[in-house]
This record gives structure tokens, sequence and C-alpha cells, in this order.
């Protein structure tokens, strides 16, 4: 018995929702309005579509979007402001009309952000741009960026913002950013986020020419760090393998008259080894210069 109850109940349902298909209507970057009655499936009548709002007369559709030769949707011009607005729609289709009212102001899905570009700026930080497709000043974003393949980290941007600034970024690390937007609550909070746009990247598969100038020093000198190192590091085997190297680590404790030659040797050997030090040094030194990028330092600013 409750197996039969149980089918007539979903036999019920799916009467129901071919009879009485859900229009949604969704404003489209401000732009146009999208209006869908195939959410419960293709309908079984190819219905004709009517709407109206206190701004604009009832008006028939005159772009349907069809499937399987069915019309599911309706796009319609939008008028500006129309979406504080009541707005009416109406199906006609096999003897029978279908009315529902909608409140669109917080139905807006705008298009992704557009021209994103990324720059190293001279202070050490890297810089993301993009543009808004609709008023800037009525927009919010969040941006999604990652190291390498790590995973996403999600920040929000301040209203109105048009780029994102990534402290310190590593040398030797790619990152990848995307951004998304949505109408904000000065506006009329919209609930629906655009998708996210098309990814920025930056980093080891960057093959701009600003960015290998900032990223590695030329060949050339790195290829002098390493012959220097080498003559160094052979010096330092020939100061180790003479008997006389225990003169420098470990003077003897005896005074030795002045005119000893083991003075003069002594003295010979410390010049040896502060020249060598301060060859080590001047080399490091050279290193860090080569290493650090030009410009000053700062952090982003956090807003």
């Amino acid at each position: 018995m409750s197996t039969r109850v149980f089918l007539l109940l979903c036999l019920f349902r799916q009467i129901l929702a071919q009879e009485y298909p859900d229009v949604t209507c969704l404003v489209i970057n401000l732009e146009s309005i999208r209006c869908m009655w195939n959410l419960q499936g293709t309908p079984q009548v190819n219905y004709t579509f009517y709407s109206r709002s206190r701004l604009q007369g009832e008006t028939i559709c005159a772009e349907y979007l069809s499937e399987n030769g069915r019309n599911i949707g309706c796009t319609l011009p939008y008028i500006r402001l129309q979406r504080f607005e009541s707005f009416y729609t109406e199906l006609r289709g096999g003897n029978k009309t279908y009315k529902k009212e909608h409140d669109l102001k917080t139905k807006v899905k705008l298009n992704p952000p557009t021209n994103l570009t990324v720059k190293n700026g001279s202070d050490l930080n890297l810089w993301f741009y993009w543009n808004h497709t609709v008023n800037p000043s009525c927009v919010e974003s969040q941006v999604r960026i990652r190291k390498n393949d790590n995973n996403w980290e999600t920040l929000k941007v301040s209203r109105g913002g048009k780029h994102y600034c990534h402290s310190l970024p590593s040398s030797t690390a790619r990152y990848e950013l995307q951004v998304k937007s949505r109408v904000d609550n000065y506006c009329g909070e919209s609930e629906f986020w655009s998708d996210w746009s098309e990814p920025v990247v930056w980093g080891f598969n960057n093959t701009t020419v600003s960015n290998a100038k900032n990223e590695a020093m030329p060949v050339w000198t790195a290829l002098l760090y390493v012959v220097s190192a080498i003559t160094l590091l052979l010096l330092v085997v020939i100061l180790l393998h003479n008997e006389r190297i225990k003169i420098i680590l470990i003077p003897p404790l005896p005074k030795p008259a002045l005119n000893s030659p083991d003075v003069e040797v002594s003295s010979i050997w410390s010049l040896i080894s502060a020249i060598l030090l301060f060859s080590i040094f001047l080399c490091l030194n050279h290193v860090l210069h080569w290493s650090k990028p030009e410009g000053k330092m700062h952090f982003c600013n956090i807003t």
C-alpha cells in the first residue's frame, strides 16, 4: 500500500513539474535579462513568453533560447534601474497561462573582470591589475592567488578596487591570480558572483625581458663567482698543507727574538691570511650586491 502511495506522489509531482514551469530571471552584467523555464527539464509545450514592468509595458520575447526544438528561455534588453522595480513574466501555451512576479534587485550576475595584467614593481612587490565590466563604484571583488601548484588563497579587495598587491614574491616561484566580482551593497547587493576571470601568471615561466632582468644575474657574472670561489678554495688547501699553519692558528707562547726568522715567516703568513679573508669578504659582498633587486623595498598596504 505504501509503495503505491509513493508512486502516486512521484507521478503527481512530475505532472505538476510539467504543468507549472518555474520561471527564473537573472540580470546579466546590467545589460540584459535572461529568463529560463527549463529547470525541471525540457518543457513539453512550446511556450510564448511575455514580460512587463513599470518602466516597460508588456512585450513578447524577441530572442528565444531553444533546446531540442523547444523554447526554454528568453533574452531581453535591460533598462537602467529596472531591477529595482517589480518584474512580471507570463508563459502562454497549451491553453494555459503561468504568471510570476520577480524581484531582480539581488539577481544580478556580472561578467568576469577583463584585461588582467601583472607588474613587478619598483617596490619589489607584485602588482596585479584588471578592468571591471560595469561602473567600479558599484563593484566589490575577490581575488584568489596561489604559489606554484599549492592551494588557492581567496582574499577580498576594497570596493571599486582594480588592483591587488602581493608582498615580496619569491624569484623562484610561479604565481597565478584570478578575479571575480559582484554588485556590492551600496548599489543593491547581488546574490551572485561573476565567474572567475582568466588567470594571469608571473614567475619562472614568465619570459618577459623585464622579469628576466630582475630575476637573474648575467651568466658571465655567475661564472666569475664560481672561478673565484674555486681559486679561494685552492689557496685555503695550500695553506692548510703548510707546516707553518700552526704559527697562524696557534702562535707560540714564548717570546722569540726580534730578529728570529720565525717571526718574519709568521708575519708574512698572517698577512696572507688577512688578505685571503678580506678577499672572501669582498666576493661575498659582491654576490649579495648582485642578488639584491634594484629599488626600494616596501610591503603592500592592506586596505
